[in-house]
């Protein structure tokens, strides 16, 4: 089992969000977070992430046999945490090349203890960058700053596989995203054979081109049986 959620009952400021979940995605999974909109999925993959700005009132999260409920959002990122968010921030003079060396470097050494080699991060760079046609041009631009909806995600792709984490968690990758784009969000999921992945989606055909082997329900903050 990578992920076990026990009793988790989170709030934010007064407002209780989630009560008492309980659920869990083994490894391989390909698990689809389901519920009408202001059900909780978004506060439930925040809180898997390590989102401080919720608080986790009571229960556990455990992480591929560690219990990370008070681990923040780095540690569980480097662990293996992998979170494509629905709102991603744009961050004005951090470019998406360094954005993405110092991430792959931070990984590799809390993962093997060695260092990354520049010519290692640029080889492997280069190779995904032109598997998902992105232009050299962006590389140097800043973060998410001036991307449509459809760019963003595939910077968001690259992310995903430039770290190869263990769970990776996407909040409707679909949504902004035309066909063509839709259709590469599915082609890397099926490649990536080593990555578990719990993703929200309210679009009935994306789903199914994900094929979800499992399917948990939220509602109210509760998970529905």
């Amino acid at each position: 089992m990578l992920l076990e959620i026990k009793n988790l009952s989170v709030s934010l400021g007064e407002k209780k969000l989630l009560e008492d979940i309980n659920m869990s995605i083994d490894n391989g999974e390909r698990h689809l977070l389901a519920g009408h909109n202001g059900s909780g999925k978004s506060t439930l993959v925040q809180t898997i992430a390590g989102n401080n700005e919720y608080k986790i009132d009571s229960g556990k999260i455990i992480f591929d046999g560690r219990d990370v409920t008070n681990e923040n959002a780095t540690t569980r990122a480097l662990m293996g945490i992998f979170l494509g968010a629905q709102n991603v921030p744009e961050i004005p003079g951090l470019t998406v090349i360094s954005f993405l060396k110092h991430s792959a470097i931070a990984h590799r050494h809390f993962q093997t203890g060695k260092d990354l080699s520049m010519g290692e991060f640029l080889t492997e760079l280069e190779k995904i960058r032109e598997r998902l046609d992105i232009p050299k041009t962006w590389l140097n631009r800043s973060i998410n700053v001036g991307f449509s909806g459809g760019e963003r995600k595939r910077l968001m792709l690259m992310r995903l596989l430039m770290t190869k984490p263990k769970l990776a968690i996407l909040d409707e990758p679909d949504s902004g995203a035309d066909k063509s784009v839709q259709e590469m969000i599915v082609s890397v999921i099926n490649e990536m054979k080593q990555t578990t992945f719990l993703f929200i989606s309210h679009q009935e055909k994306f789903t199914e081109l994900v094929a979800p082997s499992k399917t948990t329900y939220l509602s109210s903050g509760k998970i529905m049986l």
